[in-house]
């Protein structure tokens, strides 16, 4: 196996995890009717997961430089997590959708 040969391999795979995590955000969010906030959440930590730059390598510290990506992910699916409950117990109480200060009464 050569270099080209393991750079395809790579991209590949990096391309099958990058449409992975695109539908796994897209089902999440058509299941949960996640508003637009959350979807910014969830890429922004699926891209910096992916993304070479880190505040904590993972080259120099090995497996304590994954501390960040698993900072990143959990923030965002706290955040998530907190948006969806709001907005069911929205829901329950019978508010529905957005409303501008100048349709309230």
């Amino acid at each position: 196996m050569d270099a080209s040969d393991l750079l395809t391999l790579m991209l590949v795979l990096l391309g099958v995890l990058a449409v992975l995590g695109v539908a796994v955000i897209g089902f999440v969010m058509w299941r949960y009717r996640i508003p637009p906030r959350g979807l910014i959440a969830m890429i922004g930590a699926l891209v910096y997961l992916v993304s070479p730059v880190d505040v904590l390598p993972e080259v120099l510290l090995g497996p304590i430089g994954l501390l960040d990506d698993a900072g990143a992910a959990t923030a965002a699916a706290v955040f998530v997590y907190k948006l969806v409950t709001v907005k069911k117990r929205l829901e329950e109480a019978g508010v529905k959708g957005r409303r501008r200060p100048d349709q309230l009464e």
